[in-house]
């Protein structure tokens, strides 16, 4: 199995510009020095985290959705990240998961953040999105799923092996919120034997809200493998599968963890 070279764009974002956003952004992707798998942008990527979804949402395979293909196909490298989508007459911070063969799959966030009122005006997902690239099974979720460890456990298989190898998260989590962050990226590691890519954004956006940034990918032991502080940045680790597999051998928990179910939550 080959490693896995992972890219995290750590950024300002423009408030509420779209054009902007997808300008800036592309400029920084042709920034990552030399070749990579994965290219991971943050959450709302390209409007900072809004509730006005009524004025800047989209549909499906419109402008945002056609740049992630174009930047996908350009790097050979999946592009993904979550921005607003309309359907019908809901909205959804939907996480694009983009492949360079222009296959796609996407994620919409389950846990909506109360204390800014998401759950007002976006939809909640109901199901997790599993996916595979480059022989790494990959868990890609958005921000306050970060809080809520039944959403994001990794569950093993009679084969023993497990759902995923890697679990990423896209965020806006603010700088109030900075020791959290970094204790639930490790424990979400811990817990899951699993590698975690955690990319957050830095600047104030237009609400007045600052972000710190301090994007980092941890190791299933919960070591820090990198790390950023609060500046605007790009990040590239590479994740070692038999690291990871030895790991697993030497110290299956996996194997006596609880079952349990997911209640769907009721819209």
């Amino acid at each position: 199995m080959q490693d896995l070279k992972i890219s995290l764009i750590q950024s300002d974002i423009h408030w509420q510009a779209i054009e902007a956003n997808l300008a800036m952004f592309e400029e920084k992707i042709w920034q990552i020095p030399g070749a990579t798998d994965v290219i991971l942008l943050p959450e709302m990527f390209s409007t900072g985290f809004t509730m006005d979804a009524a004025r800047l949402a989209e549909p499906m395979h419109s402008k945002t959705f056609r740049w992630m293909r174009q930047m996908a196909a350009q790097t050979s490298a999946v592009v993904a990240g979550s921005y607003i989508v309309r359907e019908g007459l809901q909205f959804f911070n939907r996480l694009i998961w983009m492949q360079p063969d222009g296959q796609y799959a996407y994620y919409d966030k389950r846990h909506l953040f109360r204390m800014a009122k998401e759950e007002t005006v976006y939809t909640p997902g109901n199901k997790k999105l599993l996916v595979e690239w480059k022989g790494w099974k990959i868990c890609p979720l958005i921000c306050y799923d970060l809080r809520f460890p039944v959403w994001s456990r990794n569950r093993a298989h009679d084969d023993g092996q497990c759902d995923y190898d890697l679990l990423l998260f896209v965020a806006n989590w603010p700088a109030a919120r900075t020791s959290a962050w970094e204790n639930l990226l490790k424990s979400r590691a811990i817990e899951n034997l699993a590698f975690v890519a955690g990319l957050n954004r830095v600047g104030t956006d237009g609400d007045g809200i600052a972000y710190s940034g301090q994007s980092a990918t941890i190791d299933p032991k919960g070591l820090i493998v990198d790390e950023v502080l609060e500046k605007d940045t790009i990040i590239t680790s590479t994740l070692n599968y038999e690291e990871l597999h030895a790991f697993r051998q030497k110290f299956p928990a996996y194997l006596d963890a609880d079952e349990f179910d997911i209640r769907q939550k009721q819209e």
